[in-house]
């Protein structure tokens, strides 16, 4: 069975923010970095919770406060000069696909 896209773009931004993350000033490896690693995971438990559950909307609800998060902590990464312009612009892009993924799914469990 082919997995839903919504899963690989996840694991993708997955396998780009934990190495990129590492890369922050090592005061903020444990602040900021963390809060980026722990947005992106809890979501990705969110989305495999919805799958797998009756409470689909709760936890599809669960995933867009997380990615709300996690938006916001790459936003801080940003103006903080953690991320450079082409990364933060490269990350963006998929959380917003991701986002639209998610929309997606949304609208068609209500």
């Amino acid at each position: 069975m082919k997995e839903s896209p919504i899963f690989t773009r996840t694991f993708d931004l997955l396998m780009w923010l934990l190495p990129a993350t590492t890369k922050f000033p090592k005061e903020q490896r444990f602040i900021l970095a963390q809060r980026i690693q722990l947005a992106a995971f809890n979501f990705y438990e969110a989305i495999t919770a919805a799958a797998l559950s009756e409470k689909r909307l709760h936890y599809l609800e669960q995933a867009d406060i997380e990615l709300q998060r996690l938006r916001l902590y790459l936003r801080l990464s940003r103006r903080l000069n953690f991320l450079d312009g082409r990364q933060y612009e490269h990350v963006f892009k998929m959380v917003e696909e991701i986002g639209k993924l998610l929309g997606g799914w949304s609208k068609k469990i209500a």
